[in-house]
């Protein structure tokens, strides 16, 4: 789930990527760790979050009552502190055999030499049946595997947009990025709204890729080039991004946006402060228990090239130092129950990363009320990009669109971030090896 959970990774992505930096040459050799025997530790982003926690408890039992060879060992941690727990625990060669990770971070991991590819063939539900940004990759190798995403969505009252005039959206016809604009012209105009749009501008960390670079790449833009991911020059800071920046700009100028919202985004909408809000499928039911059939649940925009969500949540992977590789792809192989899907997709209001799950659960089914939060994830969502140079390409994105809404030239911002992004690509010979 987003809400907090992705915000960790920006926080030390720097100081992550330097120790990442330092380990990959000495890649997964050295001592191995993570497991007493057949007793094998577990660690989770997850302490502070009991609902997920719960889940992920009731696993451990299962398994561990399910047969009397291994035992798995469970320790929790806040997740403003996960990360550097891990870097500090990778570079000491002494990680747990199992761990979550946030899934734009795989690669990162993968390439560091802190995971090791995993075989969960065999497993009651196959990986070929999962939301494609639920499975995570590395160089054609499977790595890590999620049981839920989420899913941006735009927020609204149909009443409010009714008697404005204002088209409410489908899949099969989205907004337009003119349709977009004359909506928030409308209700900036109708003096109704201080800022008729809230999109979430005072959080910080990954939310600011998550949120804002799908819509760039809507635009026609992207973080990088995904073709070999050797340079961010000419695609971050081409005519597409740059266009995206002037208009990210403009929702402030114009007077449509708080340059940094409130501490709450969604509270102040449900208040009836904003009259759209760009947010995340984690405040759906809390939407519906409110507002009812008066809800609008609105694809992202089609700013030219369709379309756009970011795509991966938090995933399960093993560590390239677990002295008890079998065991630990036992866990995981028995974690793959459709029924574990389903239990976290009820415990924390996420999207469940298979079909067969989302029909037990009544919203999600089809003619569920969320269901189409489902079809976005399905239809509109793209990982970030795939490279170990991704936490540095998270943290330059931060501060270019932080700094084109504080006034910044979005040309001359988001090209020393390209610039800054080549120089680390440069830096680590492209992340080869």
């Amino acid at each position: 789930m987003f809400r907090t959970r992705r915000l960790a990774l920006a926080s030390v992505a720097a100081a992550a990527a330097t120790a990442l930096v330092a380990g990959c040459a000495s890649g997964t050799g050295g001592s191995s760790s993570g497991a007493s025997g057949d007793t094998l530790t577990l660690w989770t982003h997850n302490a502070g979050n009991s609902a997920e926690l719960d889940v992920v408890k009731k696993i451990i039992k299962d398994f561990n009552d399910s047969q009397d060879k291994y035992t798995v060992e469970l320790q929790s941690f806040p997740q403003t502190d996960y990360n550097n727990s891990v870097v500090a625990a990778a570079s000491a060669r002494k990680l747990p055999c199992l761990l979550d990770v946030d899934g734009p971070n795989v690669a990162n991991w993968a390439w560091g030499g802190y995971l090791a590819p995993i075989d969960v063939t065999g497993s009651e539900v196959p990986v070929k049946d999962q939301l494609a940004s639920t499975v995570g990759t590395y160089k054609d190798q499977l790595y890590s595997f999620g049981f839920y995403d989420v899913s941006l969505a735009f927020f609204a009252r149909k009443s409010v947009l009714n008697e404005h005039g204002i088209r409410i959206p489908t899949m099969d016809k989205p907004w337009t990025r003119s349709e977009f604009d004359t909506a928030l012209a409308k209700l900036k105009k109708s003096g109704e709204f201080a800022y008729p749009l809230e999109m979430g501008t005072g959080g910080s960390g990954e939310w600011w890729p998550y949120a804002y670079s799908p819509q760039l790449q809507s635009f026609g833009g992207d973080l990088i080039d995904r073709n070999g991911y050797k340079t961010a020059s000419g695609t971050l800071d081409g005519k597409e991004s740059v266009e995206w920046g002037n208009w990210f700009r403009s929702l402030v100028t114009k007077g449509y946006m708080a340059k940094k919202s409130g501490a709450d985004p969604n509270k102040d909408f449900l208040a009836g402060k904003s009259a759209i809000q760009w947010d995340g499928s984690w405040n759906a039911a809390k939407n519906a228990q409110k507002l009812g059939d008066d809800l609008a649940i609105i694809p992202p925009v089609d700013f030219g090239n369709g379309p756009t969500i970011g795509g991966a949540s938090w995933q399960w992977a093993m560590s390239s130092t677990c002295s008890n590789k079998d065991g630990a792809q036992e866990w995981l192989k028995f974690s793959r129950q459709t029924k574990y899907f389903v239990d976290y997709a009820k415990a924390t209001s996420t999207i469940p990363a298979t079909d067969a799950a989302a029909q037990q659960i009544a919203d999600y089914q089809p003619g569920g009320k969320f269901e189409v939060l489902v079809q976005f994830a399905r239809e509109y969502a793209t990982v970030r990009p795939v490279t170990p140079a991704y936490p540095y390409i998270s943290t330059e994105f931060q501060k270019a669109a932080q700094d084109i809404l504080a006034g910044a030239d979005p040309k001359n911002a988001l090209g020393l971030a390209a610039k800054n992004i080549d120089n680390n690509l440069k830096t680590n010979n492209n992340y080869a090896g």
